[in-house]
């Protein structure tokens, strides 16, 4: 666990929290986005606590270039607000998540163990409502015309434009007549034939390709 914030107090309370946990250690702290970058090289992070609002290179940047070139390190974005331009920013970069910096330790625990298993810690809702909040700043497209989503059959775009509005395995498996185990099989077929890292990716991506519009 790398943790990055400019605030020093946050970083140490932060670091006594993690220290308490068995299965977690923090190996470094930053206090801006290119210190985190060096970091990331020489630590190889499993998870990456990042600010967004840093002097220097931001964590918007410093996620973008970080997933760049550490692909299997997973960014967890510390933010203020819930509906807020920086966190849209950071999920389109490529962070699986953000919390809010009031957020409880038992949450923060959690979402650290989501992230470094995979996980997507945004729900696919909320990452909607980021999406309908800043659809003006994604790119104009055809309507589900986008040559990115050739790959997939006419059955897992169905799944995937289930998942793009938010629904659950559950209710994906419900809507369509579906076993649970299957709706998870096609997910990560889906995510894989379009290189996706996680369920949010993959409702900013939908937005992206035009497979869905903002309301």
């Amino acid at each position: 666990m790398l943790l990055v914030d400019d605030e020093e107090l946050l970083r140490v309370a932060f670091t006594m929290i993690l220290r308490a946990e068995p299965d977690m250690e923090p190996v470094g702290e930053a206090a801006d986005g290119d210190a985190a970058l060096r970091l990331t090289r020489r630590l190889k992070p499993d998870v990456v606590l990042m600010d967004v609002r840093m002097p220097g290179t931001d964590g918007i940047e410093a996620t973008r270039r970080l997933i760049r070139e550490s692909p299997q390190t997973r960014v967890l974005i510390l933010t203020t607000f819930d509906l807020d331009e920086y966190a849209f920013d950071a999920l389109r970069a490529g962070a699986s998540g953000f919390l809010l910096k009031n957020t409880r330790p038992e949450e923060l625990l959690a979402a650290i163990r989501d992230v470094a298993r995979g996980d997507a810690v945004v729900s696919p809702r909320v990452t909607r409502r980021l999406l309908e909040s800043f659809a003006h700043q994604l790119p104009a497209t055809t309507l589900g015309g986008d040559e990115r989503l050739r790959p997939l059959t006419p059955r897992e775009r169905e799944v995937f434009f289930n998942v793009a509005h938010g629904l659950t395995n559950p209710e994906i498996a419900a809507a369509m007549q579906l076993a649970e185990p299957t709706v998870k099989r096609h997910i990560g077929r889906i995510l894989s034939k379009l290189e996706l890292r996680d369920r949010v990716q993959a409702v900013i991506f939908a937005y992206e390709t035009g497979l869905i519009r903002p309301a």
